[in-house]
């Protein structure tokens, strides 16, 4: 994780963890740094304008102002479980490490007792082992592509195992549980193409805007359903 992404990761912790209060040994074993690493990380970040607080003492730590987290969430203990036993198997799927910071918002914010509740709940609930478990090292280079409309380089392996060094214009992701692709405008073919996910071997975003295509027109012989933040 270079330094950028761990400054946001770190203020993303405090919010999780807000009002309560996490020490610099926690954070740094969290991210797997020094101690003097998360605190020059927390004095940018204080210096940035984030309303960070430091309590001294025993039982005290870092925290993030109240105003910036999430107000109280009346989530049942099953409704927080149902929520974690449904992210539990990121690995494969689009923006896997946001899905983790979801959960631990959640549970942070919910009253003492509902959360304890959840956690025992949780913990009796197990899962097979999966491929899907672990995460391609390209899918976060992909997910930026497809959240900032970035071009993105890409060496592909087609089912032949066949490589080939693409520029590709992201329209979006398309998958299910067992594959997730990336649907985009393929600069060398001169068309719309769906890249599976597990077979990009490496990808570099180049810094150029994707020209705006409209949504993805697959050829594909299941109906594609939209994602909607509210159903």
């Amino acid at each position: 994780m270079n330094r950028t992404d761990r400054l946001y990761a770190l203020v993303e912790e405090l919010r999780a963890f807000a009002p309560r209060t996490r020490t610099a040994r926690q954070l740094a074993d969290r991210f797997e740094v020094s101690v003097r690493t998360v605190e020059r990380d927390l004095n940018s970040l204080l210096q940035a304008g984030v309303p960070i607080y430091a309590t001294p003492g025993p039982g005290g730590g870092y925290s993030l102002d109240k105003s910036h987290t999430l107000p109280p969430v009346n989530f049942t203990p099953e409704e927080a479980t149902a929520l974690a036993v449904a992210l539990s198997r990121p690995g494969a799927s689009p923006f896997a490490d946001s899905l983790r910071s979801a959960v631990r918002k959640v549970v942070g914010v919910m009253p003492a007792q509902e959360a304890e509740a959840a956690r025992r709940l949780a913990g009796r609930v197990r899962l097979f082992a999966h491929a899907s478990d672990t995460r391609a090292s390209t899918d976060a280079v992909i997910e930026e592509a497809v959240l900032g409309s970035l071009v993105v380089e890409i060496e592909y392996q087609d089912r032949n195992d066949t490589p080939t060094t693409r520029e590709v214009e992201p329209l979006g992701l398309v998958g299910s549980a067992e594959a997730w692709y990336l649907a985009g405008y393929c600069r060398l073919r001169k068309d719309e193409r769906a890249f599976k996910l597990d077979r990009i071997v490496s990808a570099r975003l180049t810094g150029e805007r994707a020209e705006d295509r409209g949504d993805p027109t697959l050829d594909v012989p299941h109906a594609l359903r939209r994602v909607t933040l509210l159903e």
